[in-house]
């Protein structure tokens, strides 16, 4: 696969930043917020979102990690091995902005938000994404975005977080072009 480096870690610094301030300006603050991400990349998403959060408004925002693997439509497809979930605070009554790495067919948001309503109800549910690369094939949305980003349903996206691969960058995995056969004598 051809690999192309769409965002390296200043513009991730940056997006998650833009991202922190849209969610304190849409909330009026941060008052009522707790932040859940995605395992695995949108747990470390959300901490740095709950970070920049603290600096922005002066005080702490409870944030976790939430297992989805077993609310799969594919999971008997796929079997994602089921880690623990980390959401030690109460949800019920929150503004819970889910946060993920990706947003691509929607079907992964769904599943959180199944997982989600096992731990309480919340006010409302709130979905922040690094990326949206399109291509839904259920009615879902994100409210915060860092990067619009058009594929082709072959190409694949490559999150990278420091905190898990070392480094933070986003590329784009593209399938090679299959070159034409040639004929005899080396001729097309």
């Amino acid at each position: 696969m051809n690999e192309t480096q769409v965002m390296d870690s200043g513009d991730v610094r940056r997006a998650l930043t833009r991202i922190a301030h849209e969610i304190v300006e849409r909330n009026k603050g941060a008052a009522g917020i707790v932040l859940v991400g995605v395992l695995r990349r949108g747990e470390p998403l959300a901490a740095r979102l709950a970070a920049q959060i603290e600096r922005i408004e002066g005080h702490s925002v409870a944030c976790g990690g939430l297992d989805i693997a077993l609310y799969r439509d594919d999971y008997a497809v796929r079997r994602h091995e089921a880690r623990a979930s980390s959401i030690s605070f109460d949800i019920t009554g929150k503004t819970v902005i889910l946060v993920d790495d990706v947003l691509f067919t929607g079907r992964s948001v769904r599943s959180a938000i199944d997982a989600l309503m096992d731990f309480g109800r919340p006010a409302t549910v709130q979905l922040a994404v690094l990326i949206d690369r399109g291509h839904r094939e259920l009615p879902i949305r994100a409210d915060f975005v860092g990067k619009n980003l058009p594929t082709q349903r072959t190409e694949r996206i490559n999150v990278k977080l420091a905190e898990l691969d070392g480094e933070d960058a986003v590329t784009i995995a593209k399938e090679p072009t299959p070159s034409p056969s040639l004929g005899q004598g080396g001729e097309l």
